[in-house]
């Protein structure tokens, strides 16, 4: 039955004739006005390894880019794992070692926009900048945030040295290539470890702040700024293994699991502020992360999105613009510790859309593949969604008010070519 959303968007969705990355861009076009002149664009997916999402967050990358003037790629990676790609992708090493830099990472679908930005930095007259802004290891190891804080409090703050290697060498007992391997190792360390572990590092971020113009007496500016937001990281990570315990154990606290998402707007606008006036970012995640509503499950809050903690600092200068599909599959995740990441990718048949969700009101319209400007719609229309496609299953949430913009496949495939 047509809903006034659906009539909505039956007249104003805009539709997309290709996918593929090196397509003319013309069909973009409309963008333009829908994205404003937001300094941040968010583009999620419903699910990481899914064909479909990885092209046409190519094929935006590169319209932001060449039409609208982008300067730099922000994804979900780690902080500190992404400054050598950063020089990687303005042209340092050579076009064969970009693999050295993503060994011990999960294959997210960074290396193919990573090259094309290092092939448009080639001939750009400006480069296009790689920024990481997850945790470190995006959860899967404190060691990638704690060894460049190791060698800049050599030079500033030796005094803290001996604590600083005590903190990594438990961060080293339990680090992994991801969380779900990670997480496991560490809740198996006894209480006392893990309590030390967390004491020695916000004794460290005290101390940092504390003597910042003793440090800065010793140093520079850029320096102390960038290792302070690495310590800040590391401790980031250390509160999201105590708050995924307390959630798999059923007795953690309401929203813990948002320290990690906290720590991923803190990076965006970290970056906001070092890189050069003007600068805006094509920020690459999980729907779940960029969107600007709280997310529940069953009723219960969960957690406080990257999204809507960039909202609230940002305004207007933020824009969310959720991917999802109407069919096809989707990468469920399963935990397996025998795995090298800690987790195999199940290849899952999408049910079809609920009733009430997005997915439902594009199919029902044939406007996919197309993108819908729910700025616009939250100005003209009452009621909306109130659901969405988070992996094989569904998520309660006002559609209108955690997305500026949703991009809607026909259907979706998984990655086929995963090393997982």
């Amino acid at each position: 039955m047509p809903t006034p959303f659906t009539d909505w968007l039956r007249r104003h969705a805009v539709p997309l004739t290709r996918l593929a990355p090196d397509a003319p861009l013309d069909d973009l076009e409309p963008l333009r006005d829908i994205i404003g002149d937001a300094r941040v664009v968010g583009i999620g997916e419903h699910s990481h390894f899914i064909d479909e999402f990885s092209l046409l967050r190519r094929r935006l990358l590169r319209y932001l880019v060449e039409r609208c003037g982008f300067t730099v790629l922000g994804f979900e990676y780690g902080f500190s794992e992404g400054i050598p790609l950063d020089t990687w992708a303005r042209g340092g090493g050579t076009d064969d070692d970009l693999a050295a830099h993503l060994a011990t990472a999960v294959p997210v679908g960074i290396s193919a926009p990573l090259r094309w930005v290092r092939r448009h930095n080639r001939t750009a007259s400006s480069p296009v900048r790689f920024a990481g802004i997850d945790i470190p290891a995006a959860g899967g190891s404190l060691l990638p945030a704690l060894e460049p804080v190791a060698r800049y409090l050599r030079r500033v703050d030796p005094e803290t040295l001996p604590a600083l290697e005590t903190v990594m060498r438990t961060a080293a007992s339990f680090a992994g290539g991801s969380a779900a391997v990670a997480a496991p190792a560490w809740a198996r360390l006894p209480a006392a470890d893990r309590d030390a572990l967390t004491s020695a590092l916000s004794r460290l971020l005290v101390r940092f702040r504390s003597l910042e113009p003793l440090y800065l007496s010793r140093g520079d500016r850029s320096a102390y700024d960038l290792a302070l937001h690495q310590l800040e990281g590391a401790l980031h990570g250390d509160y999201t293994f105590r708050a995924m315990a307390g959630l798999f154990a059923g007795d953690g606290l309401t929203a813990d699991t948002s320290a990690r998402d906290a720590y991923m707007a803190r990076s965006v606008l970290w970056h906001l502020d070092h890189f050069p006036a003007g600068t805006r970012i094509v920020l690459a995640a999980h729907n779940a992360h960029i969107q600007k509503a709280p997310l529940s499950f069953d009723g219960h809050l969960t957690g406080l999105p990257m999204g809507q903690q960039l909202d609230r600092a940002l305004g207007e200068d933020y824009f969310a613009l959720g991917l999802t599909s109407i069919a096809g599959h989707t990468a469920e995740m399963r935990r397996d510790e025998k795995a090298p990441f800690g987790f195999t990718v199940t290849d899952t048949a999408l049910e079809p859309p609920e009733t009430g969700s997005i997915e439902a009101a594009v199919a029902d319209t044939g406007s996919a593949p197309g993108i819908a400007d729910l700025r616009r719609a939250r100005a003209e229309v009452s009621d909306g969604p109130d659901r969405i496609r988070l992996q094989s299953t569904f998520v309660r949430t006002p559609v209108l008010d955690a997305f500026d913009g949703v991009l809607t496949t026909r259907t979706s495939t998984v990655t086929a070519d995963l090393a997982l």
